[in-house]
């Protein structure tokens, strides 16, 4: 003979299936009614019959296992288990909806978390461009911006899991990634002000034979380094490496402060600094790929609205770093300001970018 404990716990769980069992839609039911307290109203708003309406409500109250109106011939009221039944009945459908709205904007990308690593010659000009627009579109996903890291550190991450795009350097030894290369940027070198070549308005790669460079480290094995290296080896000369710094905003500070000349992507020359000049490489030194990078397989709607917004972002740019010919890259943009007053004298070079402002 059962005990009163295993009638409870029978009874519970038969309340339980019961519960299990009940539809949402006998829920929005009884809410109509609820508010409308006519059954006649409730079934032309729910476009039902009358007869189908009071079925749903009945089922609902075997379901339930309370009686949660009082229906007469002249009037229908609440009970007070259908009062409360009511409050947490329409706290369950609002729960219902944001549920299934969350779950429609993260399946067109506009909401949920991605983490985005970059390598610091990305930084100045392309990176800002993206993410503004990507914060303007998707306001509500949450973008984790991971850098300055070096190419080998960012492939890593992606296939750990830690990033779920990056913005590297080719060549990208991880067979687990998709790679699309976004587009190749010419070199330039980063002089001191006050240096010789600063008023050049192209630099041959051979005239820093002599020089005292600053660069990423060769032991990271980054791709800015190896394509450094590469062209320097084919001018002819071997670079005296005399710092090394992992992130590319340290090295324009580091020639800045006259330790050296570094090679870097004209797109660095977005960065303002003062006390340094880039000038960009003659037209025979090869220049730089920068790719964007995923895990294959990736199905996720947000990865895809952040890839669809850098594919829209650089078909809209018109960067001049972007294969352009020698000879336009090493235009001085001098601005109106600077020819005025270089016809009166020169002067010290007060900000670096791709024209330079003379102390009058």
């Amino acid at each position: 003979m059962p005990s009163g404990n295993d009638v409870a716990a029978c009874s519970s769980n038969e309340s339980k299936i019961e519960i299990e069992h009940m539809e949402i839609r006998h829920l929005r039911s009884f809410i109509v009614v609820a508010e409308e307290l006519h059954f006649s109203n409730a079934a032309r708003i729910l476009y039902v019959t009358q007869p189908t309406l009071t079925h749903q409500i009945k089922q609902l109250e075997v379901d339930v296992g309370a009686q949660l109106l009082v229906r007469t011939s002249r009037k229908v009221e609440l009970t007070e288990a259908g009062r409360e039944f009511l409050i947490r009945s329409r706290q369950i459908l609002a729960s219902i909806d944001d549920a299934a709205d969350a779950a429609a904007r993260v399946s067109r990308g506009e909401r949920g978390k991605l983490a985005v690593g970059f390598t610091g010659t990305a930084t100045y000009e392309l990176l800002p461009k993206i993410t503004r627009r990507f914060r303007k579109e998707c306001p509500d996903v949450e973008l984790v911006l991971r850098g300055e890291m070096l190419t080998p550190a960012l492939s890593e991450a992606l296939v750990h899991r830690e990033l779920d795009v990056a913005f590297l350097r080719p060549p990208i030894i991880a067979p687990e990634l998709e790679v699309r290369v976004l587009r190749s940027e010419r070199l330039g070198v980063l002089v001191p002000e006050w240096h010789p070549l600063a008023d050049h308005r192209r630099i041959d790669l051979s005239l820093l034979a002599t020089e005292p460079f600053v660069a990423h480290p060769a032991r990271a094995g980054g791709a800015m380094f190896t394509v450094m290296l590469q062209s320097c080896l084919a001018s002819g000369f071997r670079p005296n490496v005399v710092q090394e710094a992992t992130e590319t905003s340290v090295i324009v500070s580091l020639v800045a402060a006259g330790l050296g000349v570094a090679v870097l992507p004209m797109s660095v020359g977005a960065m303002q600094v003062v006390g340094a000049v880039l000038r960009p490489l003659s037209a025979t030194t090869p220049g730089i790929e920068l790719a964007v990078a995923w895990r294959q397989g990736d199905i996720s709607t947000v990865r895809r609205r952040f890839i669809e917004i850098v594919d829209r972002t650089l078909a809209e740019e018109d960067s001049p770093s972007i294969d352009v010919e020698g000879d336009q890259l090493a235009a001085d943009h001098r601005c109106d300001v600077c020819e005025a007053r270089e016809r009166h004298n020169g002067g010290a070079v007060l900000v670096v970018g791709h024209h330079r402002h003379r102390r009058a």
